[in-house]
């Protein structure tokens, strides 16, 4: 685009001249009453109005005082600059002008002033509650020292002001009271105004504040004078203090037999687990500069019954008629009360007072043969060990081949039972336990080894039994627990089909005809890691048993199994079965790039190679647009390309991918930028190449480009040049000398071209009025410039933000 601008000419001339002819020679100082900040640089402007020649100007000061600065003077006005401003400045100053043969001169008073910083307090550190204290606040470098006042507040409250002295640069004031205890923390300001006419009204005033900062001796608290903890415990005593400067606090424990034990520093003690040996007296000392407090705190240590003991003496095992002593002993606080009980049925109790009880059997009998039970017992807590004793009278020894039997329902089981320690062979007799007389089976063996036969197992089986040895009149029992679980099939897991990334679903796992005399724990895992376990019981008959997981998917494979399985009465797993499934885990389109190669500014007529690229199950459907347009579609795919094998201009713009499937989409975009050296350069001369003396040429050259072109116009013959943002240049009034050979040179970096033409300027002839010839070559230069901006219309547009084409709005360059 072209822009072209002329001036006034001669009508502008003639309306000046005329204008001081009539008005005359005016002098005025700026400003009229001069502010000058000390130290500072600092102007006085004498201004000259309605001379039409250079004026001679002066400055001088009254009192044949010499004037310390310097002068610059024009046309229209002259400066005198003060740097820096300096006390000496301050004063009557005169400006003399002379024009032609007409004098003038004006008069004005400088005043200086000084007020280069904030206030300053002291003494805000050094304040004590209830004792007489000063603050002072000072402001240094100030002038006029007397116009300064110093007012010293509390919120909006005014609680002293002052004014300071001629002839000092220092302005103090001192500001004494007696600090309370609602003053601390309070906030004092000290406010400086320096009342001066023309000084700005936020340059007037200046403020600082200070905090009230009261010391004080410690005031030391506990937060319970007494303390019950229990043993083993973690406990935390609190010392909260206040005072000014922080206090340090120490903790010390009493010792029981005199004297201190240092405990630790700060806010809290922490004794983590307590003992009893640590119940006592805790001191809380808090110490600062001002002095020094202490708070106590009773510890009281209670413990529940602790390392009980029972002891049988000679032994547990003894001979019939042998005198038996059981021992029992404990630890707690407060002592505990012992009672030593044979089979749940009380022998003895002992008092509080004692730690300790014993009990003798004088002459062990065989009934004497149970388990001896010590329980201790506190406020607190108790604890029960227990002891056997067994009172032996005949060696006969029963057993069973295990304690407990388990088998699968529909089974065969063989029970064991031998006997031993017998002269003659025992009788041995299977019973069902629960079954009072029941017999199952009765057998007198030479081997002292008995066999029950279980066939065909169902639940009703399940149960104990009991296996009775008789020799010599005397009878022992050994018992063994059959157990009867039913585990035929795998679970059952159900398929949900496609589920949603990050949404959850819900899955079933079905065991059938499953019966267990403990427990069943159903697990659901995700690979190797345990989601949730459920267990169940049962009734007493076969069950199905189904466990539901809502589950949110967040893994793209996942594969989800269910463990069933079987409990012993331990908690220990007896068989397990396991079903697991991978499921289809869906999700919307993601990580959607778009790459562009070489990168994203490119030469022109390179090849350039657009990517798209995205993740998504289904697979997305990948779409190329550029400034919304489609350029290429790619259906159920990861990757897309579309290449342009000669980048052009126009192929700079916005680029974008979008990736779609039935869940959503997603956007992403690039931007290309096509650089390309100048071309189709044109240089249009107005209005003629040939023109008349006094005229002006305006020269406005045009081309494409990007990035945007540097113009230079150089006159060959002589070398000059001239240079341009917007490619117009304007000749001003040619002559003769003008004429020649010119070259128009349009650059930038990545190439150049170069335009040759000549302006030839001829004696005037005719005489166009001014304004007309104005308006003419304005005419021209805008009809140009619309055409050009009409070619270049549809490349600025595709440029957008970027572009390949600038237009400066700045003045053409003249010569």
């Amino acid at each position: 685009m072209c822009v072209c601008t002329t001036r006034p000419l001669l009508l502008s001339a003639v309306l000046l001249m005329s204008w001081w002819c009539v008005q005359g020679l005016r002098v005025d100082v700026i400003p009229r009453r001069p502010l000058l900040k000390l130290g500072e640089r600092g102007q006085v402007m004498c201004q000259v109005q309605d001379c039409p020649t250079m004026p001679s100007v002066s400055w001088s000061l009254l009192g044949d005082r010499p004037l310390t600065a310097s002068v610059s003077t024009n046309r229209t006005h002259s400066v005198v600059t003060f740097d820096p401003v300096m006390m000496e400045h301050e004063g009557a100053l005169l400006c003399k002008v002379g024009c032609g043969g007409e004098n003038r001169q004006t008069k004005t008073s400088v005043r200086v002033y000084s007020f280069p910083s904030a206030p300053v307090i002291r003494g805000q550190d050094r304040l004590r509650l209830w004792v007489e204290s000063s603050l002072t606040c000072q402001v240094s470098e100030v002038y006029p020292p007397e116009l300064l006042t110093l007012t010293w507040l509390r919120g909006d409250a005014i609680m002293q002001s002052i004014v300071g002295d001629p002839g000092s640069n220092d302005v103090q004031s001192e500001y004494r009271f007696t600090p309370q205890d609602q003053d601390s923390g309070g906030i004092l300001t000290c406010r400086a105004m320096l009342d001066l006419q023309d000084l700005p009204p936020p340059n007037r005033t200046r403020e600082s504040t200070a905090q009230l900062n009261l010391l004080y001796a410690p005031v030391v608290m506990v937060t319970e004078d007494s303390v019950l903890v229990m043993a083993g415990a973690r406990l935390i005593l609190n010392c909260s203090v206040e005072g000014n400067p922080e206090p340090s606090l120490t903790w010390t424990f009493r010792m029981p037999h005199g004297g201190a034990e240092f405990k630790g520093r700060g806010h809290q003690l922490v004794l983590d687990p307590v003992s009893l040996s640590e119940s006592g007296w805790y001191d809380c000392e808090a110490q600062n500069t001002e002095g020094n407090q202490t708070a106590a705190v009773e510890v009281k240590v209670h413990a529940p019954p602790t390392n009980t003991s029972i002891s049988v003496s000679p032994g547990e095992e003894v001979v019939e008629g042998q005198q038996v002593t059981f021992n029992c002993r404990s630890e707690g606080a407060p002592p505990p009360t012992l009672v030593l009980r044979r089979e749940g049925m009380e022998l003895q109790r002992s008092d509080s007072t004692s730690s300790s009880l014993s009990f003798s059997l004088s002459s062990a009998q065989l009934e004497d043969s149970a388990h001896y039970q010590c329980e201790s017992t506190n406020q607190y807590g108790s604890q029960l060990v227990s002891g056997s004793l067994t009172v032996r009278a005949h060696p006969l020894q029963v057993e069973v081949s295990r304690p407990l039997a388990a088998a699968e329902r529909g089974s065969d089981l063989v029970l064991f039972c031998r006997a031993s320690e017998c002269l003659n062979p025992p009788t041995l007799t299977w019973r069902r336990k629960g079954v009072e007389g029941a017999v199952l089976q009765r057998t007198q063996q030479q081997d002292w080894l008995s066999k029950l036969h279980l066939q065909d197992l169902d639940i009703q089986d399940q149960g104990g039994y009991t296996c009775e040895a008789l020799c010599d009149s005397v009878i022992r029992t050994a018992d063994t627990w059959v157990e009867v679980y039913s585990f035929p099939s795998d679970p059952v897991l159900k398929d949900p089909g496609p589920v949603l990334l990050g949404q959850e679903t819900f899955l079933s796992c079905d065991v059938i005809n499953v019966f267990s005399a403990n427990q069943m724990r159903i697990q659901w895992l995700l690979g190797n890691r345990t989601l949730t376990s459920e267990s169940f019981t049962f009734s007493g008959s076969l069950q199905n048993v189904s466990s539901v997981l809502q589950q949110k998917v967040t893994e793209e494979q996942q594969l989800l199994t269910c463990r069933a399985g079987v409990l012993t009465e331990s908690g220990d797993k007896w068989r397990s079965r396991t079903t697991g499934i991978h499921l289809q885990v869906h999700y919307p389109p993601r990580r959607t790039s778009l790459s562009v190669s070489p990168g994203d500014d490119v030469v022109e007529g390179q090849q350039v190679t657009l990517t798209c690229r995205s993740e998504g199950v289904p697979p997305a459907t990948l779409v190329l647009r550029r400034e919304g347009v489609e350029l290429k579609r790619s259906n159920s795919a990861s990757s897309l390309s579309f290449s342009l094998s000669s980048a052009q201009l126009e192929d700079s713009a916005h680029y974008q991918c979008e990736s779609t499937n039935q869940y959503g989409s997603e956007l992403v975009s690039s931007s290309l930028s096509v650089k390309a050296p100048p071309r189709n350069t044109t240089v249009l001369i107005l209005p003629s190449t040939v023109v008349q003396e006094g005229q002006n040429i305006t020269i406005c050259c045009q081309t494409v480009s990007f990035p945007p072109s540097a113009i230079i116009l150089k006159k060959l013959t002589n070398g000059t040049e001239l240079y341009s943002q917007n490619g117009t240049f304007l000749l001003v009034n040619v002559t003769a000398r003008d004429s020649g050979v010119y070259q128009v040179n349009v650059t930038n970096d990545l190439g150049y071209q170069v335009k040759v033409f000549s302006i030839s300027v001829t004696e005037r002839r005719t005489n166009l009025p001014p304004r007309l010839s104005v308006v003419i070559v304005s005419v021209v230069c805008v009809a140009a410039g619309l055409a050009v901006s009409a070619l270049l219309l549809d490349y600025l547009r595709r440029s957008r933000k970027k572009g390949f084409y600038q237009l400066p709005q700045s003045a053409p360059p003249s010569a």
